[in-house]
């Protein structure tokens, strides 16, 4: 590592980055429809939930980013070199299955949000969402700092979007704090939504992503070059996603002290959402609703995109132009539109979906990164790994009770 970098060692700034444009995944529009609902049905109950999930996704995104770090290799890249080929090309598949998913969400979220917005009908709405994704990943011509600057900046629309929600709200704090640190669910249905909130804030696309962030970043030379690297990751990680879990907290927090409390139990759809918003707490709330809706939409189609780009050249070593695979992840949704089916509900089946792929990332991360052959000074300690593998017992153990759950077999 030159000079340069030594006398910039007390500056965080160069190196921030990365985890901004990951926290974006845990804040798109499938966390809008997890967290509306899960705060209209429930109420507080869920906030635990949220912040479990978060201080989750922290370890995890620390794992990926220090992975390319040590290896300036991605994760793809490590399992297709260090796995044999069928396992390689079956997490390939799996990834660009959940890849699709996730894309669906993001598209569909930012089209409800321009069509909210705006009044217009959903699929032109979409069109204009598509024009917009274009003109995001265009960007990346440019470097990834005017990338990274975009993305920061919707970031920061949906703060201050969910932070004058919150002023218009008046929530219980009392509640939202007790309902943070005591974890409950109540009932089935209160499962399901947490799985979705899970799936929707503990993201596998961008736990491949993470580590092609860092991969080339900034190269390290020796072992202290490395510990510094990691050293600042774990502050660009630890801002991003505290500011995203704070979002994440505030969706949900709005919609149960303007749903839940006054009655209104069954407001599951985005579009319902806004509708409901403005007679409650007036039209500048619903129109900053449906803002902050266009803005994790836009973001994080183009970090899907970039995402599906890594897990292809990861895991089987092939890639194809980066406009045409964001043309081809918009067509699902477009069919989604034009057979009229209810976007906000396929929101949430997707977000369901999603924690499926979960463990299909997790664990080879775990693995690799306690391996001291191939992380060298970079290897997780021992609790970092007990850690990290109770995190996927629980989400595996989530997964097998949703899905005994849904096909009446408890």
């Amino acid at each position: 590592m030159d000079e340069a970098l030594h006398r910039r060692r007390f500056r965080i700034l160069p190196f921030l980055g990365p985890a901004f444009i990951a926290c974006v995944a845990y804040i798109d529009p499938g966390n809008f429809a997890t967290n509306v609902a899960g705060g209209s049905k429930f109420g507080y109950r869920l906030v635990w939930v949220i912040v479990a999930a978060n201080l989750m996704a922290m370890l995890i995104q620390i794992l990926s980013a220090k992975l390319g770090i040590a290896t300036q290799r991605n994760l793809p890249e490590v399992c297709r070199d260090r796995l044999p080929r069928k396992a390689s090309l079956g997490l390939w598949i799996q990834a660009e299955a959940i890849a699709m998913a996730t894309d669906l969400a993001e598209f569909l979220g930012a089209a409800i949000g321009i069509k909210l917005l705006t009044g217009m009908p959903l699929f032109p709405a979409a069109v204009i969402a598509g024009i917009a994704a274009f003109a995001i990943l265009g960007l990346q011509r440019f470097g990834f700092r005017p990338l990274e600057a975009v993305i920061a900046v919707f970031v920061g629309v949906i703060g201050i979007c969910y932070i004058a929600e919150l002023s218009f709200a008046h929530p219980a704090w009392n509640q939202v704090f007790k309902h943070a640190v005591t974890p409950q669910f109540g009932s089935s249905e209160a499962v399901l939504l947490s799985v979705g909130i899970l799936g929707a804030t503990v993201m596998p696309h961008v736990i491949y992503l993470h580590s092609a962030l860092t991969q080339d970043r900034i190269v390290a030379e020796s072992d202290e070059d490395a510990q510094t690297l990691l050293r600042y990751t774990r502050i660009d990680v630890l801002i991003a996603m505290s500011i995203a879990g704070l979002i994440n907290v505030a969706m949900l927090v709005m919609a149960a002290s303007t749903f839940f409390k006054t009655g209104l139990l069954d407001v599951d759809s985005l579009e319902g959402a806004h509708k409901t918003l403005q007679p409650i707490l007036g039209g500048a709330s619903s129109a900053l609703f449906a803002l902050a809706l266009i803005a994790s939409g836009l973001s994080s189609s183009a970090v899907g995109t970039l995402s599906g780009q890594v897990v292809m050249q990861g895991f089987i070593n092939r890639q194809i132009p980066l406009l045409l695979r964001r043309l081809v992840t918009m067509i699902p949704a477009f069919i989604v539109i034009a057979v009229g089916v209810d976007p906000s509900r396929t929101l949430v089946i997707s977000q369901v979906v999603l924690s499926f792929g979960i463990p299909f990332a997790l664990i080879p991360l775990v693995y690799f990164t306690s391996r001291r052959d191939l992380m060298g000074a970079l290897v997780n300690r021992r609790i970092t790994t007990v850690a990290a593998g109770v995190i996927a017992t629980a989400i595996v153990g989530l997964n097998i009770f949703l899905l005994a759950d849904t096909f009446g077999l408890i």
